[in-house]
């Protein structure tokens, strides 16, 4: 299968150094709720950002779910892996989500700290990456976390043996309706669930541009404190 044909050129907006906020946490907020639809920079981005959706209503395609993530995670022999999880709140602490401590993630986050994030929005032509280290919420905010999921969600924590092999989907059913009545009312947290925070040593800001000389800056956490930003070469 031959892909190479397949190009965009990328002119939705554009990235100036003097426009980037001081703090990368203040900044991804900036871009998330543009993503979002909350702000956008000009009355013409607003409207092109209208009739974009617009254009997907038509075609009947569902809106991008803007808090998904890829994580990558490595394992105790260098070996790296991947896959999409939610982010579930930011703040100047780091970027929080939530999971079986028992999953393949949990299991090379316990043995090797160092995780990476990346946030593509293609709608805005841009992309968010944040590198640093993870640690465990407090199990309050696990329990806080996890007692405002629906109760099915929460039903499936407890069900499913995240990242085990299982024989059929009807094993997963089957223990999903036994954890149905084993919690009639209260589902308490699992022990092996809750959230994780990733405090960001970078983060990366990229804005696509035409001819591939896209837009990108980087926010390094400086020893002393604070942040150093440097462009850098697409």
């Amino acid at each position: 299968m031959n892909l190479g044909d397949i190009r965009e050129d990328y002119q939705r907006g554009t990235l100036e150094r003097g426009a980037l906020d001081a703090n990368p946490i203040a900044q991804f907020e900036s871009w998330f709720r543009e993503e979002g639809g909350e702000a956008s920079r000009s009355r013409w981005r607003k409207i092109g950002i209208a009739l974009f959706e617009l254009w997907n209503a038509i075609r009947n395609h569902r809106p991008a779910t803007i808090n998904a993530m890829t994580l990558a995670t490595v394992d105790r022999d260098g070996r790296p892996s991947t896959r999409t999880v939610l982010l579930k709140s930011v703040d100047e602490r780091g970027f929080v989500f939530f999971t079986n401590y028992d999953s393949r993630k949990g299991r090379e986050l316990a043995a090797n700290q160092h995780a990476a994030l990346t946030f593509f929005w293609s709608d805005q032509e841009r992309q968010v990456c944040v590198a640093g280290s993870v640690r465990k919420l407090p199990v309050e905010e696990s329990e806080a976390y996890f007692s405002s999921r629906p109760r099915g969600s929460r039903l499936a924590a407890w069900a499913s043996p995240q990242s085990a092999p299982v024989p059929d989907r009807a094993t997963l059913e089957a223990q999903w309706q036994a954890m149905e009545t084993r919690f009639a009312s209260d589902i308490p947290l699992p022990p092996n669930w809750g959230g994780y925070l990733l405090r960001p040593d970078r983060i990366e800001f990229w804005q696509g541009r035409p001819s591939r000389l896209h837009d990108r800056f980087s926010y390094t956490r400086q020893a002393e404190g604070g942040w150093k930003i440097e462009r850098l070469a697409p």
